[in-house]
């Protein structure tokens, strides 16, 4: 088993990519605490534990409990996100400060933290967080999101270079489109999939499990020298 006795959290695990993630960590090994804003009814006899993670405290709270339980914490991912839209001038106030405290302010409390346990505890740890290609290129009418998501990795960036003096490695993933809930309504509109299969050169939608595989190999100790990255998961859409 490829996580065998890492003890981790994964943010946003209710649903889609979280859940994935989550559970694949179980299957080779890891102890994982499962936490989301909602409940979880299926996490394959682990712990759930609520968290806003535009809610510092909360997620201070989060990685106090892993490592009270655990004793340590040795993977962080950092997937909870919601999604938005509107343009420069359509974006309302509430629009994006709501997604740049949960997409960004929410991914740096999350870093913050588990960066903190990792370095106190001499941890050789890793975060990983969830990004998106609308943090690489531009998108319409999608304003807030995309800013959120390119702070996100340049966030990754920069905390690369700060935790490497302590064997922490930070990495993040960029999703291109991915059959999720946070997608589900777009992708019943043939005009959003059609674009979708226009641009994405393997011509598909991505899969959850797409994500979790490439979260499995920055969590386990065979990507130790990987550190600072964005891996784009996208079906080659920014390869054009």
């Amino acid at each position: 088993m490829r996580l065998e006795n890492k003890i981790a959290i994964v943010t946003g695990a209710a649903s889609g990519l979280g859940k994935a993630i989550a559970d694949l960590f179980v299957d080779e090994g890891a102890k994982v605490i499962y936490s989301d804003i909602n409940e979880i009814n299926d996490i394959k006899g682990q712990e759930f534990v609520k968290c806003d993670v535009s809610n510092k405290e909360e997620v201070n709270e989060l990685v106090n409990h892993a490592v009270k339980k655990f004793g340590r914490l040795d993977i962080m991912v950092n997937n909870a996100g919601i999604a938005s839209s509107g343009s420069l001038t359509e974006t309302d106030d509430s629009t994006w400060d709501k997604t740049i405290a949960v997409n960004l302010s929410g991914t740096f409390y999350g870093m913050r933290a588990a960066g903190r346990s990792m370095k106190e505890k001499k941890v050789r740890g890793s975060i990983i967080n969830i990004g998106s290609i609308a943090g690489e290129v531009g998108f319409k009418d999608t304003l807030s999101y995309c800013a959120s998501k390119g702070g996100v990795t340049q966030m990754t960036r920069a905390a690369a270079l700060d935790m490497a003096e302590f064997n922490i490695r930070v990495n993040v993933i960029a999703p291109g489109v991915i059959e999720t809930n946070m997608v589900k309504d777009f992708l019943e509109d043939e005009n959003f999939k059609k674009m979708v299969s226009d641009n994405t050169p393997l011509g598909r939608v991505g899969k959850s499990e797409d994500i979790a595989f490439v979260a499995l190999y920055l969590a386990s100790d065979e990507s130790s020298f990987t550190t600072g990255e964005t891996v784009k998961v996208d079906g080659g859409w920014t390869a054009r």
